[in-house]
């Protein structure tokens, strides 16, 4: 048993069952045994692999769009460039290398932030950036970002940012809950809090009993608060994770560890909690505040941003072995078959001008 789990245990035999959200919080996030807090998720000796993992090509046409917006917004200084969610600092890396080759001027005169909120993985960013000729500032969230234009992406950000979930049970959705069972076992139950049927999917009217839906309130605020910062003082955000561009019902609560899925009741604090982001609802948030929002799949951005013709570059200086790493790099990244098609991207830019 998990010290976590003894703690949740613990924490419902004194309150009762607790919300999916509230379980997934403490997993990811407690202070002291939450996952993101204790462990070294990324890479092949972690649980899962991240996109800039993969290849330094990720990070490099990443930093090309951002570099682009910045254009476009008439190359704006002083300005923020951003990284929310940054893992072990890979992405960012990969970009400020990319930027200070593309134009000196930007990387002298913007400023770079990492959003993080654990102590730990902010550490191990300061390990990998050490050295680099820009150096960003740490801040726990956006809102004590210079109030200036930003320039900000996220990668699988938000499919760890905790969900509710609700359960069809008799004649209406129910609050799905973690409670214990006779033998003290962690359970799902169906709570006695309900929802409006407004924020519920299409279908949700015909579900059949048991069926979940999943609603991401925390998600919605986060993006509220990036795409109001957009709005007030310019800029653009990238956002990349995996989920899907139309709502539906479904259960999309997973626990990855040693990157194979297991329970997600099985071991709190030591497996990677995620659930597949809902787009159309990320969209809507950052529509409320005006801005112009674009989808695409991670293999259509990519290709689009020119991975094939940056692999050719890398592959012409380097031996048979190395190309072949390359181009499986690029089937990884791209592929409809693995990350290509799972993987969402949304840009979100301020309105164009009319007229």
């Amino acid at each position: 048993m998990t010290r976590l789990r003894e703690r949740i245990v613990d924490l419902i035999g004194a309150v009762g069952p607790i919300p999916v959200s509230e379980y997934m919080a403490l997993c990811l996030f407690d202070p002291k045994d939450g996952y993101y807090t204790t462990r070294e998720p990324f890479g092949a000796a972690g649980d899962f692999v991240t996109a800039p993992e993969i290849s330094q090509m990720f990070g490099e046409l990443v930093a090309v769009w951002l570099y682009q917006a910045w254009q476009r917004a008439g190359r704006p200084l002083p300005a923020t460039f951003a990284e929310i969610g940054p893992g072990r600092g890979t992405l960012m890396k990969d970009m400020l290398r990319t930027w200070s080759r593309l134009d000196p001027a930007l990387a002298a005169g913007a400023s770079f932030a990492m959003i993080e909120t654990s102590p730990r993985l902010a550490d191990v960013q300061k390990e990998t950036l050490a050295g680099q000729s820009a150096a960003p500032a740490w801040h726990q969230t956006i809102d004590t970002l210079p109030q200036q234009p930003l320039f900000i992406v996220g990668n699988e950000l938000f499919d760890a940012v905790p969900i509710r979930q609700f359960v069809y049970v008799g004649a209406g959705w129910r609050e799905r809950m973690v409670g214990l069972d006779d033998a003290d076992n962690l359970r799902f139950f169906a709570g006695a809090g309900s929802v409006d049927p407004a924020l519920l999917p299409p279908g949700a009217a015909d579900a059949p009993q048991g069926a979940i839906a999943e609603v991401a309130p925390a998600r919605a605020a986060l993006m509220s608060a990036i795409a109001e910062r957009i709005a007030g003082y310019g800029g653009a955000g990238l956002f990349i994770d995996y989920g899907h561009l139309v709502p539906g019902l479904g259960d999309t609560l997973q626990a990855l560890r040693r990157h194979d899925h297991e329970d997600v009741l099985a071991n709190p604090g030591e497996a990677d909690l995620t659930a597949h982001v809902d787009f159309a609802a990320l969209s809507a948030s950052a529509g409320a505040h005006g801005l112009d929002v674009e989808l695409t799949t991670q293999g259509e951005f990519l290709l689009g941003m020119g991975l094939l013709e940056r692999a050719g570059a890398l592959g012409a200086k380097a031996d048979d072995g190395e190309r072949q790493a390359i181009s499986d790099a690029v089937e990884r990244l791209a592929g409809p078959d693995a990350m290509g098609e799972l993987f969402r991207v949304m840009k979100i830019l301020p309105a164009a001008k009319t007229g």
